[in-house]
């Protein structure tokens, strides 16, 4: 007999439940003025399959008296809970049915209650499902999974995608509403695969959709018109490495907007690309400063509970930057202790960790995907 045979019996029952107006015990005050919706539920449900109610029921016991408990939920819209009420009874999610921008409400809402589970499925869909709406719409992800460290996958799929596949934003039709933030991300990753003149040429496209208001014609924009741009592109042009440029392409793509560079650099260049004669030669670089993505390196991690991607953020953390900023030295993990192969007690660890400064301690929670730690900068 097949195990799983009476879950959609279970499923339905657990949702009958749910709609009962009979034995809840708990109301859930769900959504801001003037949205707002009271929703019944029963403790004991929410207690076992939400981590972060769990915390609060623990802190609000029920009274003696026979009062119903009352929690609120603020942050997250009725129309949203309610698809994740019937998820945490039932658990069913009819995710086909949902546009991409109310999954990713749902997996914001899900991180929200602790919802690891559904953490893991919703960026799983929307990575095999709606890869071409995030494309069009990269920048509400990128902005959206690096808020939160819980998004590690969709931080992957952003990271991935503007090494990997930049043309996919560059070429999207909101290409002009990415943020300054974003696009200085994209052109300092050391893996991109685009070359100089065509990373400078989509900087340009995006600086001017920035200021419509400058003539289409650059050979009649103004000194005021010139100082628009270079302000708009002012923390774009110290990524771009403008000798590697062939002195073709600096004449033709870049001489029309010298306004725009600062002077050292332009006359640097300038005396640079003089000194060759033939138009498709680039200027020897390692005579150069490089002006560009001098991005640190992570090494490999050798753990068996985070990825290079936790590692990562950890570093952030440890360095009081925030998620999106980028680490300014190279880092690498030595691995002092593991319990799988030293042995899970507590004097082998201090056996081996005693002494040793700067250190992480992770460990994972049995039977689940929490991870635990902290740091100890002594």
């Amino acid at each position: 007999m097949d195990d799983n045979k009476f879950l959609p019996k279970l499923s339905q029952n657990l949702l009958e439940i749910l709609n009962d107006d009979e034995y809840y015990d708990i109301t859930i005050e769900v959504g801001n003025d003037p949205y707002v919706r009271v929703f019944r539920a029963h403790i004991v449900v929410l207690y076992y399959r939400s981590p972060y109610l769990r915390r609060i029921l623990s802190t609000n016991k029920k009274k003696n008296d026979e009062t119903l408990t009352h929690i609120k939920l603020p942050n997250i819209s009725p129309e949203i809970f309610q698809i994740i009420l019937r998820y945490i009874y039932g658990g069913r999610l009819p995710l086909k049915e949902y546009d991409a921008s109310d999954i990713i409400k749902i997996l914001i809402a899900a991180n929200e209650l602790s919802l690891q589970e559904l953490i893991t499925y919703l960026q799983s869909f929307l990575i095999v499902n709606k890869a071409s709406w995030m494309e069009q719409n990269f920048d509400f992800i990128y902005q959206a999974s690096f808020k939160n460290d819980s998004f590690l996958n969709l931080q992957k799929y952003c990271t991935d995608l503007v090494t990997k596949e930049p043309d996919k934003i560059f070429k999207s039709t909101n290409f002009s509403s990415v943020s300054e933030k974003l696009l200085v991300s994209i052109i300092q990753s050391d893996n991109l695969q685009m070359s100089e003149i065509q990373i400078w040429e989509q900087v340009l496209k995006w600086g001017l959709a920035q200021n419509p208001e400058l003539p289409s014609d650059f050979t009649r924009y103004s000194k005021d018109d010139f100082n628009t741009l270079k302000n708009t592109l002012q923390h774009c042009i110290p990524f771009i490495n403008f000798y590697n440029f062939t002195s073709k392409e600096f004449t033709d793509k870049v001489l029309p907007f010298k306004r725009i560079l600062p002077k050292e650099l332009y006359k640097d260049l300038l005396e640079t690309f003089l000194n060759l004669s033939d138009p498709s030669s680039k200027p020897n670089n390692e005579s150069k400063p490089h002006m560009f993505r001098e991005t640190p390196k992570l090494r490999a991690i050798d753990s068996k509970i985070i990825t290079y991607q936790h590692a990562e953020l950890i570093l952030k953390w440890v360095n009081r930057l925030e998620i999106t900023d980028k680490l300014t030295t190279n880092f690498k993990f030595k691995l002092l202790f593991r319990g799988s192969r030293d042995g899970l007690t507590r004097d082998k660890f201090h056996e081996i960790c005693d002494g040793e400064s700067h250190t992480v301690t992770i460990v994972k929670v049995n039977g689940s995907n929490e991870i635990l730690g902290g740091y100890n900068p002594i």
